[in-house]
Formats: structure tokens, C-alpha cells, sequence
């Protein structure tokens, strides 16, 4: 069983920082391309970022030059540092890793609970 763990949500002021983290656990062979996403109500969920095992990353155009994304092969662990925080932020965010598992080898997509940012005017 895999499972991933997020923390570093919160309510934060317009202009302020965040950074999430994600840390997959479990019976894990190899952790492949790592990511969040968010989603508000009413909205479908989008792709904020993801990073490879090789350190490539992608960004949503929203969220380019504010937020960083970055990850720990060593802990199977993704971050997420957010900076210049916009109202439209706000939203669950989701971490999501492609994972392959142990005996039995099996490749999986795992998701997060998710974790609440809020961003006040």
C-alpha cells in the first residue's frame, strides 16, 4: 500500500507565502513524476505543477515566476513553495505521484487528501 501525506496549508494574507509538502510512503520501488493540483468548487481540477525524477518541471501558466515547485528523491517527498498568494489561489490542493510499487510490481497514480489553502484580501 501507498500512501501520500500533505501538510502546510493555511490562511494566509494576499501577497503572502506558503510551501506544501508531500511525502510518499509505503511499499515503493521507484517514485516517477510528482504534482499538484487544485481545485475549487465549481471548478474542474486543474495542474498546477509537476516536477520528474530528473528535476524537470511544468507550471501552469497562473503560477509561473510565483510558485516553485521541488522534490527529495532521498524522502519521496514534493514541495510546493508559494509565493506572491492571490485570492484566486485559494482552492484544496492535491498531490499526486506516479509511483511503482514493490513485489507485486505494480505502477500507480496516488493522490493526496488534500490540504486547504486560503488566501484573504
Amino acid at each position: 500500500q501507498v500512501q501520500l501525506v500533505e501538510s502546510g496549508g493555511g490562511l494566509v494574507q494576499a501577497g503572502g507565502s506558503l510551501r506544501l509538502s508531500c511525502a510518499a510512503s509505503g511499499s515503493i520501488s521507484s517514485v516517477n513524476t510528482m504534482g499538484w493540483y487544485r481545485q475549487t468548487p465549481g471548478k474542474q481540477c486543474e495542474l498546477v505543477a509537476t516536477v520528474t525524477s530528473g528535476g524537470s518541471t511544468e507550471y501552469a501558466d497562473s503560477v509561473k515566476g510565483r510558485f516553485i515547485i521541488s522534490r527529495d528523491n532521498s524522502k519521496n517527498t514534493v514541495y510546493l513553495q508559494m509565493d506572491s498568494l492571490k485570492p484566486e489561489d485559494t482552492a484544496v490542493y492535491y498531490c499526486n505521484a506516479a509511483v511503482v510499487t514493490r513485489s507485486p510490481i505494480w505502477g500507480l497514480q496516488v493522490w493526496g487528501q488534500g490540504t486547504l489553502v486560503s488566501v484573504s484580501t
